[in-house]
C-alpha cells in the first residue's frame, strides 16, 4: 500500500480523507446481498497431517483421509522453515519431495492398519469433468475426475487445492468412491452421477452409503462470473440457493475512491457486489438428491482460501501453491 501511495503522490494525488477519520464500521445487514467478505487470512487451526471422519472409525476395513499442507518435506510453498505436504507433481516442487510426501501421507492414513507395505495408490489425470472410472486390476492411468472400486488393498484418490473432494463408502457391500468436484465437475453432476454409477454397477443402495465432503473453497471466498451462475440456473432448480452477492472489501478502492468513479448509469458499473458460489453445498445437494440421508453426509475441514496456514489454496495464493490429496480404500 505504501508503494501505491508513493506512486500516486508523484502525480499529485492523495487518498480520500475519509480514511483518516477512522469512522466506526457500519452495522452489517443480515440480508444476503449485504454480506461483506472479510479478507482471507491464515487461521490458527489444527496442523494435523490427516483429517478424518470420526463417524467412520467404526469401520475397521475402511481407510480414508484428507491431507492438509502440514507434515511433509517440501519447502517451496511455505516460509522455508517447516516442511509442507505437497502431494501433487507441480512445476515448482521436486518429484522426490512429492514421492516422499505421498509416502508420509499414506502411512499416516493407514495408521498401522494397512500392513507394512505401502498400498497401491490410483490417481487420475484430472480434467474438471464428469468422467468416472471403475478401478480394476492393472488399470492404467486415465483422464477423468472420479474413481469407484471394490478392490481391497488399492486406494483411490483425488488432488485438490480449492476444488471439493467427495468420498463415498458403501458400508454393506464395501464399495468406495472418490470424486473431484470443481465448478465444472459439479455442473456435470459428478457426485450425483457417481452414486448412480455405484448403484448401476454394484447394486449399491443409497441407504447403505455414507459420504464426506472434504476441505474446499467456501462461499465466503469463491467469486465466479455471471456465466457460471447462468450455467447452474440452467441445470438445477435450486441454483438460486447456491449463490449470494458479496461486497468485497478492496483496500485500494477504499483508499482512492475517486479513481474508480465511472460515467456509467447506476447498476451498469463493475463496482457492485460479486457473485459467490457455495460449492460444498452444491455437492451436498447432489448427494442428497441421489438418495443419501442428510445425516450421513459429513463435512470435513473448512474453507481452503480462508485457512492458508492449514490448506493449499490455488485462488488465495494466486496459483503458486501445492496440492492436497483425499484418499479412500479397503484394507487388504
Amino acid at each position: 500500500m505504501r508503494r501505491i501511495d508513493s506512486l500516486f503522490s508523484c502525480g499529485g494525488l492523495r487518498h480520500s480523507p475519509r480514511r483518516r477519520n477512522s469512522p466506526s464500521p457500519p452495522a452489517q445487514s443480515t440480508h444476503p446481498a449485504r454480506k461483506r467478505k472479510q479478507k482471507p487470512h491464515p487461521s490458527e487451526g489444527p496442523t494435523e497431517t490427516v483429517l478424518r471422519v470420526p463417524e467412520w472409525n467404526s469401520f475397521p476395513w475402511l481407510l480414508h483421509g484428507f491431507s492438509t499442507r502440514r507434515g511433509g518435506v517440501s519447502r517451496i510453498y511455505g516460509d522455508g522453515h517447516c516442511g509442507e505436504l505437497n502431494l501433487g507433481f507441480t512445476p515448482d516442487d521436486s518429484r522426490d519431495n512429492v514421492l516422499e510426501n505421498r509416502k508420509i501421507f499414506l502411512q499416516a492414513v493407514a495408521g498401522g492398519r494397512a500392513g507394512r507395505e505401502q498400498p497401491e495408490l490410483a490417481l487420475l489425470r484430472q480434467i474438471h469433468s464428469g468422467m468416472i472410472h471403475r478401478l480394476a486390476p492393472a488399470t492404467q492411468p486415465q483422464r477423468g475426475d472420479g474413481w469407484i472400486t471394490d478392490e481391497p488393498g488399492t486406494w483411490i484418490g483425488v488432488l485438490t487445492a480449492d476444488c471439493v473432494p467427495v468420498l463415498v463408502a458403501d458400508t454393506r457391500m464395501r464399495i468406495v468412491a472418490a470424486f473431484h468436484a470443481g465448478w465444472r465437475g459439479t455442473l456435470a453432476r459428478i457426485a450425483e452421477r457417481g452414486v448412480g454409477r455405484m448403484r448401476a454397477e454394484f447394486g449399491c443402495r443409497p441407504e447403505d452409503l455414507t459420504t464426506a465432503i472434504g476441505p474446499g473453497i467456501g462461499p465466503c471466498c469463491y467469486s465466479v462470473g455471471e456465466e457460471v451462475r447462468m450455467e447452474f440456473e440452467s441445470q438445477f432448480s435450486y441454483a438460486n440457493e447456491l449463490f449470494q452477492e458479496v461486497f468485497d472489501l478492496d483496500p485500494i478502492k477504499q483508499k482512492y475512491p475517486m479513481l474508480f468513479l465511472t460515467a456509467r448509469a447506476p447498476g451498469h458499473s463493475n463496482l457492485g457486489p460479486s457473485t459467490h458460489l457455495n460449492l460444498p453445498e452444491a455437492n451436498r445437494r447432489q448427494l442428497q438428491d441421489a438418495g443419501i440421508r442428510p445425516d450421513r453426509i459429513y463435512s470435513v475441514g473448512s474453507c481452503t482460501a480462508c485457512n492458508t496456514s492449514q490448506f493449499f489454496s490455488h485462488r488465495a495464493q494466486h496459483g503458486f501453491t501445492g496440492r492436497m490429496m483425499s484418499v479412500i480404500g479397503l484394507a487388504g
